[in-house]
């Protein structure tokens, strides 16, 4: 398959790229929703354009009313969202959780995806337990209760979860919390009794939660997929959030990378462009190189998972490790060749930088796929 997007796709990218630039451009939603401490951290009007523009559904079937798209079309939007830092709910929402849906029964997928798919609804992913991503050890429990079941547990970092209309909550029906097997996923919806949210700041200005559930009683139609099945539907959702993840990173590294070039053309010193210092030219190569090689890889996993290949898997955690280190340097690069300016609220820069932390961390860092992609090289 080649790295690069055919026609339809590239077409996608245009009218992506012209949506974010205009509507989700950083003064008109970061910057406006940051400084009024908003409680949601983005723009519920905004969410709504989304789906206008067929955004929040392209992941769904079309008998659930979505376009039926894959995951390098959702990496599109994704990598825009990230070259322009849009606060919004697409990857909790329309990538992760319409991932999990997918697998719901039609009853559970006529509750929820019709809010989806018309921007009305906002849906948050529970599954971390700590400081770090770490799936792998759930011991949030959910035991039998008459026909349904009873949830009891913390989950962290959960982000958009006190803006959630329902969350998708990975909980322990069976065995010990280190368990593949004896995972059940749930959704649980906002006004369920008993659960609490926390809510915390994060760096990048985008909201989350410590959420708890101190005997949240559901009915048995909450469960998503099959009781003890849903580790399959658990991977199957983080593998998508991830490439996903890896697709917006990649877009602001991209991002970070042509202001500093913008800026490395304009700044002068010493009676000369700085861009024309040749060690300058030399690191913004590097980087330029480091960036595409970057994008490739995060196309390339969105390619096999959307082909159902088995090396899919492996290639979500490389791509997720290589962007977080390439958007890492473009951050770094870009706040040092901006210089003291660079670390200033008044330019755009540093808001790349805090945005490329925070997602470093969701669904798991650099080292955490790296761990992985060894695991699974045989090492």
């Amino acid at each position: 398959m080649p790295l690069y997007h055919n026609e339809d796709q590239a077409m996608l990218a245009e009218t992506a790229s012209q949506f974010m630039a205009e509507e989700g451009a950083i003064t008109k939603q970061l910057r406006h929703w940051r400084d009024r401490e908003c409680k949601d951290g983005f723009g519920h009007a905004l969410w709504k354009q989304f789906a206008e523009m067929g955004f929040t559904g392209m992941l769904l079937d079309e008998d659930d009313g979505g376009l039926g798209m894959g995951t390098v079309e959702a990496g599109i939007v994704l990598e825009e969202i990230g070259r322009n830092l849009t606060p919004s709910p697409f990857l909790t929402s329309a990538v992760l959780a319409a991932t999990a849906l997918k697998h719901a029964d039609a009853n559970s997928r006529g509750r929820w995806l019709p809010g989806l798919v018309s921007g009305d609804s906002v849906f948050a992913v529970a599954v971390d337990e700590g400081g770090k991503h770490r799936p792998e050890r759930i011991k949030t429990r959910a035991e039998k209760s008459g026909n349904g079941f009873r949830l009891s547990g913390q989950k962290d970092f959960v982000v958009q979860g006190a803006s959630a209309d329902m969350l998708v909550v990975a909980a322990r029906t069976s065995g010990n919390d280190d368990d593949a097997e004896g995972i059940t996923l749930f959704a649980v919806p906002k006004d369920a009794a008993n659960m609490t949210h926390d809510a915390v700041r994060l760096v990048d200005s985008s909201m989350a939660t410590h959420t708890r559930f101190d005997g949240v009683e559901l009915d048995g139609d909450a469960v998503i997929g099959e009781v003890d099945g849903g580790r399959a539907i658990l991977d199957a959702m983080l593998m998508a959030g991830r490439v996903g993840a890896a697709a917006e990173g990649a877009g602001v590294a991209r991002g970070a990378m042509d202001m500093t070039i913008d800026y490395i053309k304009q700044r002068k010193q010493f009676g000369r462009l700085i861009g024309e210092f040749q060690a300058l030219q030399h690191r913004a190569a590097h980087l330029y190189s480091e960036v595409e090689i970057a994008r490739a890889v995060a196309i390339k996993a969105a390619q096999l998972v959307d082909a159902g290949s088995e090396r899919a898997d492996l290639m979500a955690s490389v791509a997720k490790a290589k962007v977080a280190k390439t958007a890492g340097l473009a951050v770094r690069e870009g706040v040092q060749m901006h210089g003291g300016i660079g670390m200033t609220d008044e330019y755009d820069i540093g808001l790349f930088m805090k945005r490329e932390r925070a997602l470093q961390e969701f669904l798991g860092d650099q080292y955490y796929h790296a761990g992985r992609v060894a695991e699974m090289s045989g090492y």
